[in-house]
């Protein structure tokens, strides 16, 4: 089985630290050496180095000018310094201007081959975020619509076999999964592009304004229609209108809706404002979305089974984001991206366990939740790397629960609760540091229920002891 060894670049003019360091590192890469700046420089040109580890002394040119080069070239090489102890400043010098570190002669060995390995790592990162940026970059043809899984890639289809016909669409799928921005990909990949899309939530307007909202209004048609108003269907024409959970809608508005999609001979369809008998010819496509089980709904009474088969004539499924995991990734990392521009923050990505926290997180909320929990992230952070203890804190309890679940097989309903709520109220109480009325707010507790509770359940409070002797509180 073959696998990517890292290449590093040993620069230094005295031929027995070439000889050494890759004796030292040959477990770590491959190593390669140069004798000059200018040699190094030439290799650097000719092939792509993990790591370079710099001489400050050369002959000609100085590792400090070496180094501006390499960082003009390219940004993303890790450099390290190598320096003996009169040449500190210099290495401070070489840290501004880019470099990741500096190690001092003669080496520590251990602590070489450790600085050396976070190096590589942090390369491996940053060539993991290159590849996601290129990946965001390539998918960006579909607004923000991010994701490489099987899933998605069906979703990609779809949209494209729907934007190429006029037929009605129903976006089916949860709360937070992208419902609207699938509707709005199919609108500006079909021949109406240059027409408007017109978004109307069905379950964000009372009932009684709907109608007018929809089909428009004459003055005087009802009390308060003091001027005549134009309907989002007429303001659709020649466009798209899109019915965002439709499944909402009352059936007199469902009856009113279905005659609209019955289109003339010239494919045009026809509304009437309230307090006009006279029809509007109009020239729009429906796209529709809900989140409930329309078939369910249809049984029960509450959607008509006609216009359900009208509206139903291009189905798509928009996916759970818990069943399409391998997408988090791109898309914590193209919310990142997002909010720093967005924020003017420096963010450069997650570390492992950061990541496999988001991973394993069942996200109930879909990707709405994964947007907004990476914008209090990014926004309560300045630069750097996103770690676990920069997390919400759902997102551990979550975990814990699903651990829980696991082990409590064979406690009893009282151990098992009890079990749970241990581990709830320790990660609580880890993410405030044993602040006890910040840990409440999280738990959506009272805080001396929450004081009870640390009793009840023996949760030891030394182990939130601080260095100054301050205790738990």
């Amino acid at each position: 089985m073959s696998y990517y060894k890292p290449t590093i670049l040993v620069v230094d003019d005295e031929l027995s630290v070439g000889k050494s360091l890759s004796i030292l590192l040959k477990r770590l890469g491959n190593i390669d050496t140069a004798s000059s700046g200018e040699e190094a420089l030439e290799k650097l040109e000719k092939s792509e180095f993990d790591l370079v580890l710099l001489d400050i002394r050369l002959p000609k040119m100085s590792g400090i000018e070496v180094l501006r080069k390499i960082k003009n070239s390219d940004e993303n090489t890790i450099v390290i310094m190598i320096t003996a102890v009169q040449d500190s400043k210099t290495a401070v010098e070489a840290m501004k201007i880019g470099a990741y570190d500096y190690i001092v002669k003669p080496f520590n060995i251990p602590e070489l081959r450790m600085l050396v390995s976070k190096a590589l790592e942090k390369r491996t990162l940053i060539k993991e975020n290159l590849f996601l940026h290129s990946e965001i970059s390539r998918l960006s043809a579909y607004d923000e619509l991010i994701g490489e899984s099987p899933e998605m890639k069906q979703v990609f289809k779809l949209i494209d076999k729907a934007a190429a016909s006029s037929s009605a669409v129903i976006i089916q799928g949860e709360s937070g999964t992208g419902k609207e921005l699938i509707a709005r990909a199919i609108h500006s990949r079909s021949s109406r592009c240059d027409g408007p899309l017109v978004v109307i939530n069905c379950a964000g307007i009372p009932d009684n304004l709907l109608e007018s909202e929809l089909f428009g209004h004459e003055a005087g048609a009802f009390t308060g229609a003091v001027e005549k108003k134009e309907g989002k269907f007429e303001t659709a024409d020649g466009g798209t209108i899109f019915l965002d959970e439709i499944g909402s809608m009352s059936l007199n508005l469902q009856a009113k809706i279905l005659r609209v999609l019955q289109e003339k001979k010239d494919g045009t369809k026809e509304v009437e404002r309230i307090g006009s008998p006279k029809a509007i010819s109009v020239d729009v496509r429906v796209v529709s979305a809900t989140n409930k089980d329309l078939k369910k709904a249809m049984e029960e009474g509450k959607f008509r089974e006609d216009l359900y088969y009208r509206l139903n004539v291009f189905p798509i499924g928009a996916p759970p984001l818990r069943e399409r995991k391998e997408d988090v990734p791109l898309l914590v990392d193209y919310f990142i991206e997002r909010y720093n521009n967005k924020l003017d923050k420096q963010i450069t990505g997650t570390d492992k366990k950061a990541l496999n926290a988001l991973m394993r997180y069942s996200w109930p909320g879909n990707v709405r939740e994964l947007k907004n929990i990476i914008e209090r992230v990014v926004a309560l952070k300045r630069e750097g790397v996103i770690s676990v203890e920069d997390l919400p804190v759902e997102i551990l309890m979550d975990q814990a629960h699903l651990t829980s679940a696991r082990d409590v097989a064979g406690l009893s309903i009282s151990s098992a609760r009890g079990k749970l709520e241990k581990q709830l109220i320790k990660k609580a109480l880890d993410k405030t540091k044993g602040n006890q009325v910040k840990a409440s707010k999280i738990l959506g507790i009272h805080r001396n229920t929450l004081m009870a509770k640390i009793d009840q359940l023996g949760i030891r409070k030394e182990q939130y002891d601080r260095p100054d002797g301050s205790h738990l509180h």
